[in-house]
């Protein structure tokens, strides 16, 4: 099984530096669905703007989806300060330290930047002393300093800068000659890329799946219902592609494909890792399988809603999640092939 990986890291690369944290996604949409039509893959979008595209399979009657969710963490500007300073609100569950010190750009209704950078309010020790040390990282004690000549709420408002703007992570992405991804917002973009590979190797080798499969991208997942709803009605089985977290008391690692059994909604379906794991192993795919306790996913969400059908959860291991993220393409490759013979096999 040969894959096009300069395509997927590229188009990774690409997908990576489009702002879309929840809420603010279309850009991103747009994106993959431009990367599906160019393959001939018919799409349509749902009433929430998620993305679906479906290739038809030997098996008309029943379906299944793979997910992957292109929003993202972020921020969104809670209050004005009368020093010109920013107070944000956060987009998805992040720790405030993992921010601090982050470029960022203030995107206005009228789509014109702002570059800045966060801190504490208590950010230089020759000022502040212990305190720089001590402050509590938390919304009240986080800033955008913004870099234009603002001193107060009006200088700042004559920038078209408003409460409910988003705030977006310069994401750094740096693509390494050993093969490692280092970027902000991995989560969950390097399993959309993984939908593409596998979407691109169907196409490009004439492969029918076994049943018509959609491809689901979602744009709520980092809070919470990304695929609760508009799921295919015909799906039996759903497989979420999202990352894997290594560290400390876990198995997943940054170079393979990790098969979740148990994340903080429950078990996934038993027959169903087994069936992905008997394939990982059958073929010779670097792989792990493991369980996360402070974890959701787009097959949870769908869970939630009611959905009937059976799920499951991949996803390549992405290091320092809800930070600033590292992945290897290995991992990558591994979870598209692993997805390949799922839709094969």
């Amino acid at each position: 099984m040969k894959l096009n990986i300069d395509y997927i890291i590229n188009k990774l690369s690409d997908l990576l530096k489009i702002p879309s944290p929840s809420g603010d996604t279309e850009k991103a949409i747009q994106f993959v669905e431009d990367e599906f039509k160019s393959m001939g893959i018919s799409t349509y979008r749902t009433n929430k703007g998620a993305l679906i595209g479906t290739i038809e399979g030997l098996n008309t009657d029943k379906e299944v989806t793979l997910s992957g969710h292109v929003d993202t963490l972020g921020g969104m500007v809670k209050e004005i300060k009368s020093n010109g300073r920013i107070m944000f609100t956060q987009i998805g569950g992040y720790v405030w330290s993992t921010v601090e010190g982050e470029y960022v750009n203030i995107e206005n209704s009228g789509g014109k930047r702002y570059s800045g950078t966060i801190l504490t309010t208590k950010a230089s020790s020759h000022v502040h002393g212990e305190e720089t040390k001590t402050i509590e990282r938390s919304m009240k004690n986080m800033e955008i300093r913004l870099d234009e000549r603002v001193s107060s709420k009006e200088d700042v408002e004559s920038l078209g800068i408003n409460v409910g703007d988003f705030v977006f992570f310069d994401p750094r992405v740096t693509v390494t000659e050993s093969g490692f991804i280092k970027s902000r917002h991995l989560d969950d973009k390097a399993g959309v890329v993984s939908i593409l590979g596998i979407a691109k190797y169907l196409v490009e080798n004439n492969i029918k799946p076994k049943y018509t499969t959609n491809f689901f991208i979602s744009n709520y997942e980092e809070v919470g219902h990304g695929a609760s709803a508009a799921i295919p009605e015909k799906t039996f089985e759903f497989i979420a592609i999202d990352m894997a977290a290594p560290g400390e008391g876990q198995t997943s690692d940054e170079f393979s494909v990790t098969i979740c059994a148990k994340d903080s909604s429950g078990p996934y379906d038993l027959e169903l890792k087994k069936r992905l794991v008997t394939l990982a192993k059958e073929n010779d795919l670097s792989y792990q399988i493991d369980i996360y306790p402070y974890y959701g996913s787009d097959g949870s969400a769908a869970l939630r809603a009611g959905h009937d059908f059976k799920v499951g959860l991949i996803g390549p291991g992405v290091d320092a999640s809800h930070s600033f993220e590292r992945t290897h393409k290995e991992a990558i490759e591994n979870t598209i092939k692993l997805g390949i013979l799922y839709l094969t096999k």
